[in-house]
């Protein structure tokens, strides 16, 4: 046995007894500038890094939704728990926050450095440096907990026999104590995901896994049968497999065969962080189907295995890509007498009050609806062992959501039941409303029925200042946003007609679900957290209809440029998503970031005429007007459209060489607001411009234009037909 040799950094004890002397894996770079990030900032500041640089690598390992995939598992203080495969620590300080004691293996000396660091005020971790198969034979047979996450499809390159996935099993249950418990968490090489069109994670290569690595090499993913099948011949009796959504690696829900998805509710599909993918069909709507047909668990995009006892929990929802302060987990158990339950926690300390103002909204509703056709689903509060708050809630058997019944209309065409079901909702949100609270979510998916009883099953957020009508406009317009052929269908835009829901009212709907996410995302300390759907968006990487897949060259890309008030670089640009980029249509949707003074589109890589027909920032749309001021191009406009654009949004402009830019100014739009004030209620009406305030602070942006790519004859025959005094606007560099 080699001399025993250990360092502390922080409280982090590593142990380097069985280090090589050199890291055989290493990411270079990023990893540098990960070791950089956790030596110089704090946890709170991950966000602030990621939101910034978005980078996948940094995403990757500082998001803290890596976390969701083992926070919902029931750990205390008397556990112990080993973690194989730690690398950088994604989910390290889950962990420690709950287990007593918490021993990892890492075979990269520097990831584990860079594990110590970030968790470098936990005394309760140790850290053993090099080759499992060396460590492995030193460690305990007692733990609780094995948690081999993103680790057992590399078993192969740890094990040196012709059944390396059982051997390997095999030793990992040498080290659980009676009654522990494996955890697996894998992709499933079956996950609908790859047969959308996505790469698979390791070897970046399309269909490798549903071809079973005709390639060969070291990594393996499983089937849920090709997993049963390891287990089984392992002698594991007792296991239980969970279903994480999206994917393991952020997952936000996660599943089991005891609860399992809804027809509706699996909506966020597009999770290509790390590389292009292509789009082969619409991943919702084949998951409804399977979901229908009870397919669903054999096309998980991901596993989560658990052995041993069974935890009570069925399900777990994590809201925690939020601010701090509005971070909670839902989960929904079975005691040991077969009696279902909903529980919310607080994800982050930060946000006990907020699971305390559940409590009081369910006191202010509950007495609103009384008498009405309305019940509000029962809370209690409670607290754990450890003395943290949660409130315990009413568990709903054989409901559906008016959301589903709904769509059971439609799909029946039956218009008449369609717009009973919603004349209902209306009158029970008029219901005892003058001068009340408001349930600002109260959409159609958070309403359960049970024959003819309706019950509010979410009552988050409550406001003052919104009126019934407007709760319905917004619950309508949520219904056709998740699902486009809703919004197409005649029966979804009669009752939008009913409802009065206009262009005008839709920009009004869209303004204040932007402010609501600026709510929603906002710190206490001022931070503003992003999304990480809104960072897919910024890292760049393309989702690729499967007709211009393979035709996409450079000439059908759309390339954004932000300036930050030191011009545009090629460093402060990325590419959207060509799903948005038709034959002759542009909408491109821009997350703009805090004190961005402008965004330059770059809407082709040819010689092209384009004509902008709308701009829409934060929800509100500019007028034609507006547009004329704030929208500079390095084209040539083909005609003097002063009247045209305020009629109708740009002139069509004429773009003679392969680099045309579209340039919208947010600075210009902060100016307008200086000197042209709305009214209270931001209309038009009085004889005042509707301007988007505070422009600068970050928010939406979304560039609609009608694009004809030209070819060189095209393009000459225009010149030839061009007169003088053409006009021309040139953005800076």
């Amino acid at each position: 046995m080699a001399n025993a040799k250990t360092e502390k950094i922080g409280n982090v004890t590593l142990d380097f007894t069985h280090y090589p002397g050199e890291d055989f894996y290493c990411d270079g770079a990023s990893e540098d500038e990960l070791l950089a990030v956790v030596r110089d900032r704090g946890e709170e500041e991950y966000p602030d890094v990621i939101r910034d640089r978005h980078s996948w690598e940094l995403l990757y390992h500082l998001s803290d939704l890596r976390e969701n995939i083992v926070e919902w598992l029931p750990l205390d203080k008397s556990m112990k728990v080993l973690e194989v495969g730690a690398g950088c620590g994604a989910i390290t300080g889950s962990l420690a926050r709950r287990a007593g004691s918490v021993t990892c293996v890492e075979l990269s000396k520097k990831r584990s450095t860079i594990n110590a660091l970030r968790h470098r005020e936990c005394d309760n971790i140790t850290i053993h440096v090099g080759n499992f198969s060396d460590i492995e034979p030193e460690l305990s047979n007692d733990y609780d907990y094995v948690c081999l996450i993103g680790v057992f499809e590399y078993a192969q390159s740890y094990m040196n026999s012709d059944t390396p996935f059982v051997d390997f099993y095999h030793i990992i249950k040498k080290h659980v104590k009676p009654g522990g418990r494996v955890v697996i968490a894998i992709e499933n090489k079956m996950g609908l995901k790859y047969w959308a069109g996505c790469r698979e994670d390791h070897l970046g290569t399309f269909f490798s896994g549903l071809e079973d690595y005709p390639e060969g090499g070291v990594v393996r993913t499983f089937t849920k049968g090709g997993l049963e099948r390891i287990l089984q011949e392992c002698g594991e009796r007792e296991y239980r497999f969970y279903y994480p959504y999206p994917d393991y690696k952020f997952m936000t829900m996660v599943y089991s065969d005891g609860y399992l998805p809804r027809v509706g509710e699996l909506s966020n599909n597009l999770r290509n962080f790390d590389r292009d993918r292509m789009l082969l069909f619409d991943e919702k709507n084949v998951f409804d189907m399977l979901i229908r047909e009870g397919l669903f668990p054999l096309y998980s995009n991901s596993y989560l295995v658990v052995t041993g006892p069974a935890p009570e929990t069925l399900y777990s929802r994590f809201s925690n890509d939020r601010a701090a302060h509005l971070c909670i987990r839902t989960d929904i158990g079975q005691d040991f007498s077969g009696k279902k339950y909903v529980r919310k926690h607080a994800a982050r300390k930060e946000a006990q009050e907020h699971i305390h103002a559940l409590a009081l909204n369910y006191r202010v509703f509950e007495a609103r609806f009384a008498g009405s056709t309305l019940r509000v689903n029962r809370l209690w509060e409670k607290r754990d062992a450890d003395g943290n708050a949660y409130v315990e809630l009413e568990f709903l058997e054989n409901a559906v959501t008016l959301e589903e019944l709904l769509d059971g209309c439609l799909q029946k065409k039956d218009a008449d039941g369609f717009f009973a079901l919603l004349e209902r909702y209306r009158s029970i949100l008029e219901w005892n409303a003058a001068g009340q609270k408001q349930n600002f979510d109260l959409i159609f998916s958070n309403i359960c029925v049970q024959g003819d009883v309706w019950t509010m099953i979410d009552y988050e957020w409550a406001q003052d200042e919104i009126l019934p009508e407007e709760i319905a406009q917004r619950a309508l317009y949520c219904y056709g946003l998740e699902n486009r052929k809703r919004k197409d269908n005649p029966i979804v835009q009669r009752a939008m007609e009913r409802l009065g829901m206009d262009e005008r009212t839709v920009a009004g709907i869209e303004r204040r679900e932007a402010e609501f996410q600026r709510f929603v995302m906002q710190n206490k300390d001022g931070r503003r957290r992003m999304a990480v759907t809104d960072i897919r968006h910024l890292i760049g990487n393309k989702a690729v209809p499967v007709q211009e897949y393979f035709a996409v060259t450079g000439q059908k890309r759309m390339q954004v440029f932000e300036d930050f008030g030191e011009g545009y670089s090629a460093e402060h640009s990325y590419y959207i998503e060509d799903s948005n980029l038709t034959n002759d249509k542009i909408r491109a949707e821009i997350i703009c970031r805090e004190k961005t003074a402008g965004i330059r589109l770059d809407p082709a890589e040819e010689p092209c005429l384009v004509r902008v027909e709308a701009v829409t920032y934060c929800g509100r749309r500019l007028t034609g007007e507006q547009l004329g001021q704030v929208v500079v191009t390095n084209g040539t406009v083909l005609e003097d459209g002063e009247e045209a654009a305020a009629r109708t949004g740009m002139p069509t402009v004429l773009f003679e060489d392969a680099d045309p830019n579209i340039n919208i100014r947010l600075d210009a739009l902060d100016r307008l607001d200086q000197t042209e004030q709305p009214d209270s209620a931001g209309r038009e009406d009085g004889g005042k411009t509707d301007v988007v305030t505070g422009a600068m602070s970050g928010g939406m942006l979304v560039i609609e234009a009608r694009i004809a790519r030209l070819s060189a004859q095209m393009l000459a025959d225009i010149r030839a037909k061009m007169t003088t005094g053409r006009k021309r606007h040139w953005f800076r560099k």
